[in-house]
């Protein structure tokens, strides 16, 4: 096992023998351009610091022999073969890249699961390229010809190789697309969304203890998050802690026994909040319960999604418990913008 150090950063990921550069620092979500992936391009040109490594075969034209001799390399076609390789890629570039949104990009209608009376999970597969996305954003749905206008909805899950999508959906009371996506879509129908947009993004490099608060269909940009962390072996603890009004609004409840059952640094707490709890949570709201639960914010990064009263609640108490405003992070469900 080989060894890659990000300068300024300092951070350092595992590289197995064999793999490049690039898909490494891929598998791990830091963004490095490229456009290629055959030495072709020249996009994903970095500087290599200290340590040796395998080149490839590349094309002169994508790395001129002066960047050569200056220590350049194309990531796309570059093995290490030190034991390590120290590469500049600084904590700027290290962020997550926004991938730029594709519209009218036609889905077909895999399945519907009413996960609540008034939430079900519409899950979507591409009819042509998958989208590209970061976890943590949302899809415009709707059928504006129909008059069934375009809303946000957020990306249930993370991104899969197939493309699939699922959103968690609210049925609004009077609204024109929740109620659509409800009573008239089908499984079997092909619709139209733009994606990807939003900026309620984890950061693959953060180095910290991540608390996630959600109520409601909030929980999907925090369900796409949590499967992102876990899955590339976050090793800080990871605790969700979700507010419901009764028992039969916990949403994806089995899902998150399994996430947590799955990873020992993952805990799933819940509460309830109009009803007595006799399923193992807790009672009330967030701003009463969290600080029985963790006391000290000052180190975590807090992601929190819901409606906007439940996100103002959650701020409000994180703030007093310490949490950093750099390391927290929020996304509001605005009824009247999703009628």
């Amino acid at each position: 096992m080989k060894k890659i150090i990000m300068q300024p950063s300092g951070k350092e990921i595992d590289c197995p023998s064999g793999e490049t550069v690039l898909s490494v620092l891929e598998k791990q979500g830091y963004a490095l351009p490229n456009n290629c992936r055959a030495g072709a391009c020249g996009e994903c040109k970095i500087k290599v610091l200290s340590g040796e490594f395998d080149q490839g075969f590349i094309m002169d034209m994508a790395l001129s022999q002066e960047d050569r001799e200056k220590g350049y390399g194309l990531m796309c076609m570059a093995k290490p073969t030190s034991d390590v390789l120290e590469i500049e890629f600084g904590t700027e570039d290290a962020q997550p890249k926004l991938f730029p949104p594709v519209e009218n990009s036609w889905h077909i209608v895999t399945d519907k699961i009413q996960r609540t009376d008034k939430i079900l999970e519409l899950r979507l597969s591409p009819l042509g390229q998958p989208i590209r996305f970061w976890p943590g954003q949302y899809a415009m749905i709707g059928d504006e010809g129909s008059g069934h206008p375009l809303r946000p909805y957020s990306i249930a899950n993370s991104p899969r190789p197939n493309g699939e999508l699922s959103f968690l959906i609210t049925n609004e009371p009077g609204g024109k697309t929740s109620p659509w996506i409800h009573e008239e879509v089908n499984i079997g129908d092909n619709i139209k969304i733009n994606a990807p947009y939003g900026t309620f993004l984890g950061d693959p490099s953060v180095d910290t203890p991540i608390l996630c608060l959600a109520s409601g269909s909030g929980l999907a940009p925090i369900l796409s998050l949590l499967n992102a962390y876990l899955s590339r072996g976050h090793r800080n603890p990871v605790t969700l802690l979700f507010s419901a009004k009764t028992k039969a609004d916990l949403l994806d409840f089995g899902k998150l026994k399994y996430l947590e059952s799955k990873y020992v640094n993952f805990k799933y707490k819940f509460t309830l909040t109009q009803e007595s709890n006799n399923v193992g949570g807790l009672e009330g709201r967030i701003d009463k319960v969290l600080p029985q639960l963790l006391s000290d914010l000052s180190n975590h990064s807090v992601y929190i999604a819901g409606g906007v009263s439940f996100v103002d609640s959650c701020k409000k108490i994180v703030d007093k418990l310490g949490a950093k405003e750099e390391l927290i992070h929020m996304e509001e469900y605005f009824a009247q913008q999703v009628q």
